[in-house]
């Protein structure tokens, strides 16, 4: 029998080892250490808006359902009957006061209470109700945002969150309401492949102009301006790890402007809704932090462990195996807003993320082909290393280079490697090279 795998020597500052992608016994232990540890993003608030309103979801690998009951309450309820084990709700989405067991009949509230015994009495008197409850997950919201968490020793979500929040709040704050919905149904795929392909990618600017070069440049001749140029060294752009695992890609101009339009609807709506459009965002937030939310909007934020927020969508990441991952990707809409603003968000929105649309394919492929590359065994470590020289500490902590640079990675990794390795982390961390029993 192999011995156990030594999780410390897998991930150092610089590079990770091939294991952490294909390796079941590193994916059980982040199923454990990671996703039954922290936070995980299951969903928003607008996906269960009503009395009744559900959604299944999971928690790393465990199945569980998104509900608000009676008093408006939202619950994450684990999806397995207390009695034998069955999940109890097959749907993805629906509205429900209860949830039924097909096996033997049990029946539970949307708050998880055990209010259905089909032929009580064969249970006796002492037999407790209130015992069988469903398993339910500490929940935590903000700005609408969903979190479930399975430990009592997770940090509030706040402090969770950290320096992401602004960033959250820039993309709520492009509602003049400071609302968005998620109702307009979900783009779906997966792929043969571990679920840090997907984290990696979604805050990756090294890759754009060579995986989506087609895509650039046929948007380039549209917009009559070169596209890819927002990925070369020629770039302004930024990358940025934030804390706690968290980064982005900031792509906001580095000067204000005084009436800006988001960009991801620039040259797509009228000047009549821009200029409604930012009419009430200045109502709302006054000229200043309308600058602000129109300019440094423009990101792509990853919240460890699993979510992606890109363009106008929540990204669901969901482990499947170690080499298998589901993404659900769910636009959005902004409350308050003209018809056109959210229909011009939808289309961009389907133009690169949708199932046809000239990006996703792309990332997909890129995860598929790395699956099949990492089968070499004489080649054991990946490299994270670029924009380590040029890297800098920002005032507000944030550590800040290039937006080609592979500082989310390597914060993605920070973090992964605390979870996964507690104060072992340290000495992990202090070693230059890999250690050499792993090379």
């Amino acid at each position: 029998m192999a011995p156990p795998l030594n999780f410390e020597g897998l991930v150092q500052n610089e590079r990770v080892h091939r294991k952490i992608y294909t390796d079941s016994e590193v994916f059980e232990a982040e199923m454990e250490r990671i996703f039954e540890r922290t936070w995980v993003f299951v969903g928003h608030e607008s996906e269960v808006a009503a009395a009744g309103d559900y959604k299944t979801v999971t928690i790393g690998a465990q199945p569980a359902i998104m509900t608000r009951d009676e008093d408006g309450g939202v619950h994450v309820l684990m999806n397995r009957c207390m009695h034998r084990g069955s999940t109890i709700c097959q749907e993805q989405r629906g509205n429900s006061s209860y949830f039924r067991c097909w096996y033997h009949g049990w029946t539970y509230s949307n708050r998880g209470q055990l209010v259905g015994l089909p032929y009580a009495g064969g249970y006796g008197k002492t037999f407790d109700r209130s015992k069988f409850s469903l398993k339910r997950a500490r929940v935590g919201i903000y700005r609408g945002l969903v979190f479930a968490s399975l430990s009592p020793d997770a940090p509030d979500l706040a402090d969770h969150l950290g320096h992401a929040k602004y960033y959250i709040d820039l993309f709520m704050d492009l509602s003049p309401e400071g609302e968005v919905e998620a109702r307009c149904g979900t783009h779906k795929y997966g792929y043969d492949g571990n679920w840090k392909f997907q984290m990696e990618n979604g805050v990756d600017g090294y890759h754009p102009n060579f995986v989506h070069q087609s895509f650039f440049e046929v948007q380039g001749k549209k917009l009559g301006r070169k596209v890819m140029k927002l990925f070369t060294e020629a770039s302004a752009y930024q990358s940025r790890d934030l804390g706690n695992g968290h980064s982005i890609l900031d792509m906001a101009p580095r000067r204000k402007s005084h009436r800006p339009v988001n960009n991801i609807l620039r040259g797509s709506t009228s000047k009549e809704s821009n200029d409604q459009y930012v009419d009430s965002l200045v109502r709302r937030y006054g000229e200043e932090r309308t600058s602000e939310i129109l300019g440094a909007s423009n990101v792509n934020l990853a919240v460890f462990p699993n979510l992606l927020i890109i363009g106008i969508q929540f990204r669901n990441v969901i482990p499947i195996s170690v080499s298998r991952t589901d993404v659900f990707l769910t636009p959005t809409t902004l409350k308050g807003v003209p018809e056109e603003i959210n229909v011009a968000r939808l289309r961009a929105h389907e133009a690169f993320y949708g199932s046809a649309g000239g990006g996703a394919p792309d990332d997909v492929e890129m995860f598929n082909r790395c699956t099949a590359g990492l089968r070499v065994k004489d080649a054991e470590w990946l490299e994270l290393s670029r924009g380590v020289e040029r890297e800098h500490t920002a005032d507000d902590g944030s550590i800040v280079a290039h937006i080609t640079d592979e500082v989310p990675q390597r914060a993605f990794y920070r973090k992964w490697r605390t979870l996964m390795c507690g104060a072992a982390a340290t000495v992990a961390a202090s070693y230059p090279r890999p250690v050499a029993a792993l090379d």
